[in-house]
């Protein structure tokens, strides 16, 4: 069964940076767009990141543009968010999707 579980968050100051692993299995990886969303305290999830099946093609929310890099490893079924500048407002718990299939999330918090 698709199976997807996201990895690397935790508490960090503004400013600082993260990188969020999300391993993939029970699916062709190589084949899908894979997408980072997020969800803050009282707010609807929002869509981060996305990259397309081959890494060639991404896009990014307007609010982490610039300082979020999404990539991929399809040899390591592997999707990854770096996370640049951050700012207090990227705490969230951080979802990864696969064609409308969601990991269990990883929290990240923004504080001083």
């Amino acid at each position: 069964q698709v199976r997807l579980v996201e990895s690397g968050g935790g508490l960090v100051q503004p400013g600082g940076s993260r990188r969020l692993s999300c391993a993939a299995s029970g699916f062709t990886f190589s084949t899908y767009a894979m997408s980072w969303y997020r969800r803050a305290p009282g707010m609807e999830r929002e869509l981060v990141a996305s990259i397309f099946s081959t890494g060639g093609i991404t896009s990014y929310a307007d609010s982490v543009k610039g300082r979020f890099t999404i990539s991929r490893d399809n040899a390591k079924n592997t999707v990854y968010l770096q996370m640049n500048s951050l700012k207090l407002e990227d705490t969230a718990v951080y979802y990864c999707n696969a064609f409308g299939y969601w990991g269990q999330g990883t929290q990240v918090t923004v504080s001083s």
